[in-house]
């Protein structure tokens, strides 16, 4: 049996459910295949910060604005998916003050809000803090709970006539004419889609490669601990450029320490290592000192889906995480006169790539594919997204059934979720 389809989208992280949902509200047929559960990838691997814009503030500008912009509209849309904690930036006495006022003045210049408040001011609202800390910058950061938002734009986008398939991996790609003509998936029937859209995060790469097509990713692991602590309010970021270790995200009961960035060759084979871990309590615990000897709870590594024309440009780690639409039916000579990215190898008219890019941007991400996508189908329909609320997005209960409905359970939020979400008694 095969299915047809207007657009297949591969991959069903954030960005994934997200082209899915922003097309179905379009009126176009969408089928989405992904090879796990919801957000089993990169999504549901990540710290879960809602970044503010302040971490790239001084670095990327129009990646600032972005954040904050989207940070913006997934608290007007999201409800019980993302968290309102609000973050600080601490400058311990081993950091360079200079970096801190630069951050500090291109926030102002960005637009997001930021407020210069004293160590006494930082420890009197996070009483456990350093007291080796000089100063912090309070910003609008957030947790997001990639689990539920993930599976909030499946359902929405299901409510709308898409069809969601969970563990169907894209295993092959028959390209006839300069166009894909069917993809195979396994554990569901085959498709014949008018247009493929590739948002597999690290995995891009393997998909364009099944449709003889070149995109070249840089995968970076990085390792999360969740341990017990209670009462953390804010998130902590320290105020240094991006290093190991230098965020701690807030949950209920337990507080996620990350990261490291580690370059790998295989997304799904690379070693888990030790001095990962050790770096985080160390780092971590110059900011909050009582996260050293705290209690682990999970920890699990992700990886990111760095694409690598990107990341050699900008000099590597700590520059930002742009994102990228590539369009395979362009030839890489045209790049200038289309304004798009292309990739080197054959040709394929139907075909999409979006890579890049981080959580909080992820609807934006998807909005500019759709647009893309829309336009290749003639489609004159708007984006809907940035305000229309997910389903279920004030009542957490209802969100876990979405969860739990597409096997979307991850170990970023596995804490946060109702007890028949993550099996517990």
């Amino acid at each position: 049996m095969v299915n047809t389809t207007e657009v297949l989208v591969v991959g069903g992280g954030a960005t994934g459910t997200g082209i899915a949902r922003d097309l179905a509200l379009r009126g176009v047929d969408v089928t989405l295949a992904e090879r796990r559960g919801l957000a089993g990838g990169t999504s549901g691997r990540s710290h879960s910060l809602l970044h503010s814009g302040a971490r790239y503030a001084e670095a990327d500008p129009v990646g600032a604005e972005e954040c904050i912009e989207e940070n913006r509209i997934l608290r007007r849309i999201a409800g019980e998916c993302i968290g309102e904690s609000g973050g600080l930036f601490v400058q311990l006495e081993a950091d360079d003050p200079a970096y801190f006022e630069e951050k500090y003045e291109a926030c102002e210049e960005r637009g997001i809000p930021a407020e210069v408040i004293d160590g006494d001011e930082a420890r009197r609202r996070v009483p456990d803090l350093s007291e080796d800390a000089v100063r912090a910058m309070v910003v609008p950061d957030g947790v997001v709970y990639p689990s539920r938002l993930a599976a909030a734009n499946a359902a929405d986008a299901r409510d709308n006539g898409a069809t969601i398939l969970t563990h169907a991996p894209a295993e092959g790609m028959t390209v006839e004419g300069g166009c894909i003509v069917r993809v195979e998936l396994g554990g569901a029937a085959d498709v014949e889609p008018d247009f493929v859209v590739n948002a597999a995060g690290t995995w891009a790469g393997q998909v364009a490669a099944m449709a003889g097509v070149e995109l070249e990713m840089r995968p970076t692991k990085g390792v999360m601990i969740s341990v017990y602590y209670d009462g953390l309010d804010p998130v902590l970021n320290r105020c240094r450029p991006p290093a190991d270790g230098d965020i701690i995200v807030p949950h209920d009961t337990e507080v996620v320490l990350g990261t490291t960035s580690v370059e790998v060759d295989d997304p799904d084979d690379f070693e888990e290592e030790e001095w990962e871990v050790e770096a985080m309590f160390e780092e971590c615990s110059k900011m909050l000192p009582p996260v050293a000897d705290a209690e682990v709870s999970r920890r699990w590594w992700g990886v990111r889906p760095l694409y690598a024309p990107d990341e050699a440009s900008r000099g590597g780690r700590g520059i930002s995480r742009g994102f990228f639409v590539v369009d395979h039916a362009a030839d890489p000579d045209d790049e200038a006169a289309t304004g798009r990215s292309a990739s080197p190898g054959e040709n394929v008219e139907n075909f999409a790539s979006i890579v890049g890019g981080k959580l909080t941007t992820y609807r934006v991400m998807a909005e500019q594919m759709s647009d893309f996508v829309a336009d290749r189908l003639g489609v004159d329909e708007p984006c809907l997204t940035d305000e229309r609320p997910l389903p279920g997005a004030d009542d957490p209960e209802r969100l876990d059934t979405f969860v739990e409905a597409f096997d979307a359970r991850s170990p970023s939020d596995e804490d946060v979720l109702s007890p028949s979400v993550h099996g517990a008694d």
